[in-house]
């Protein structure tokens, strides 16, 4: 089988819903991404085979395969197609998927893949509002045989994971408090720089807050009574695009690409969809398994942090060490673009990687319908 490489990876700023993106056209964010990777790697644009890029909301100015959009938004050549896909919060992680397979197949040489969501011009769930406005169904009658009418929502699938594994309000809090210190602490030290290319004037990521505490926590009010949920400690509403330039050995030497990583191990693994956000665990493991690794061989992890209990009850049952997982940060501080937020991981990852010189990275995400995609690469 055919190695794959990262040979080019980079993402706006993650910006908030009131924020200097809110009002950027998602084609338009996307497009500055795909250009931009394409500059830096240094290679003929026409020679891109396909771009594959995630999004999950995809309605009003993010419908129309904003893929094929955004490429010839950015002036890039007619000859690349482009293709749009959902795989829920992990949209662009499966479309690194999808990009990867096709180079390892042996069909194509040079993929371009990420993901885009402003989640400020097009709210999370707006593509369902067809079926609510008309009274229809969102599951039809063998889903309702199956699982029955209960609530299926992430939410819930957060709370059900609180009282499985025992988590309190104040291990959520704490667990939030700890990313937001240390995405802070990684802008300020200008780890996120080389990754990000500007765009309107936005030169770095917006949701960090360096005031927030613990006793600021406390006073919010939970998403339901009785639950450990508050706004503090899930992810935020973002906006923000990523793009990351897969190719084969063989474009590597034609075009002269410097590779930042190559593609080790790649799964994806469904779980139980009532608990939803489960799925990284089975995922993490099987996927470890694959590549003979053992956790302990992992040297940065990224694992979405959709709500604090996600990553919490990944560690407790994979054994991963929490201070190599989101080391710079994750969703609750940073933001979570939906389908942008698989490529901005890997995007931190790869640099990361290199950041620290570690061999091994892990990037994991929770997904809707309980899902979980698992990407292990190494620093070249």
């Amino acid at each position: 089988m055919a190695e794959a490489y990262i040979v080019g990876a980079v993402r706006t700023p993650v910006g908030t819903r009131k924020g200097g993106l809110a009002q950027a056209h998602p084609a338009d964010l996307a497009a500055h991404v795909l250009a931009e990777v394409v500059r830096r790697a240094d290679v003929d644009p026409a020679a891109v085979e396909d771009v594959i890029l995630g999004c999950v909301s995809q309605v009003g100015p993010q419908a129309l395969d904003v893929a094929r959009t955004a490429w010839l938004s950015a002036g890039l050549p007619e000859s690349t197609p482009g293709v749009t896909i959902d795989r829920q919060c992990g949209s662009s992680q499966q479309a690194v998927h999808f990009a990867a397979q096709g180079v390892m197949s042996g069909t194509q040489d040079l993929v371009l893949a990420g993901g885009v969501e402003n989640m400020a011009m097009v709210p999370m769930g707006a593509n369902v509002g067809f079926a609510l406005e008309h009274g229809l169904a969102l599951f039809g009658d063998d889903w309702t045989q199956r699982y029955g009418d209960q609530e299926i929502s992430q939410f819930r699938g957060a709370q059900l994971m609180c009282e499985k594994w025992g988590f309190s309000r104040e291990d959520l809090e704490a667990f939030a408090l700890e990313s937001h210190r240390r995405a802070v602490a990684a802008i300020e030290a200008g780890r996120f720089t080389s990754e990000i290319t500007p765009y309107n004037g936005v030169t770095q990521d917006e949701g960090a807050r360096a005031d927030t505490s613990l006793e600021r926590m406390s006073q919010l009010d939970p998403i339901r009574e009785g639950w450990a949920l508050t706004a503090a400690v899930a992810s935020q509403m973002s906006v923000g695009a990523g793009a990351l330039l897969l190719a084969s050995e063989r474009a590597v030497n034609e075009h002269g690409l410097q590779p930042l990583a190559r593609v080790v191990q790649l799964d994806v693994v469904g779980d139980d969809p009532v608990y939803m956000l489960t799925a990284p665990i089975p995922a993490t493991q099987r996927a470890l398994r694959k590549a003979g690794l053992d956790i302990g061989d992992i040297d940065v992890f990224e694992v979405n942090e959709a709500f604090a209990p996600v990553p919490l009850a990944w560690a407790k049952e994979t054994g991963a060490d929490l201070g190599r997982t989101n080391p710079n940060g994750g969703a609750i501080a940073l933001g979570h673009p939906l389908g942008a937020t698989g490529s901005v991981l890997m995007t931190k990852l790869v640099y990361e990687l290199h950041r620290t010189e570690g061999r091994y990275g892990l990037q994991t995400m929770c997904e809707g319908g309980g899902q979980a995609n698992v990407t292990l690469v190494e620093r070249v």
